[in-house]
């Protein structure tokens, strides 16, 4: 496998406290902001993709990883949860924290091609 591309994205959960919707929006703010066909420009198919997902949030454990995958529209997904990211209380310490998660996608592709 050979790394080809890393992207970055951040995402929110304002007052749910929810981290797998932080989670899915950082993937999305990842995704979103980039149209990359690495698949076409080295002639393999979309789902040849090797993307590893590394999240990261407060409390990695409440991270659904099956909920996050739904996400990807193609490409096989290795996900690698780790602590960090940030809880920021409400000013008044009642309710939820807003959870902020941090993603980092990597792509990669076996380039040995497959004889047709």
């Amino acid at each position: 496998m050979m790394r080809l591309l890393t992207e970055f994205g951040m995402g929110t959960s304002l007052r749910r406290g929810d981290y797998t919707q932080a989670a899915k929006r950082a993937v999305q703010d990842a995704l979103w902001h980039n149209s990359i066909n690495l698949a076409e420009l080295f002639g393999f198919d979309k789902s040849a993709m090797r993307i590893t997902v590394e999240i990261s949030v407060q409390k990695p454990d409440l991270v659904d990883i099956e909920a996050v995958a739904e996400v990807f529209p193609y490409g096989s997904t290795t996900f690698k949860v780790h602590k960090g990211g940030l809880d920021v209380p409400r000013p008044d310490g009642d309710g939820n924290p807003t959870i902020m998660a941090n993603v980092a996608l990597s792509v990669a592709f076996d380039m040995e091609k497959a004889d047709d």
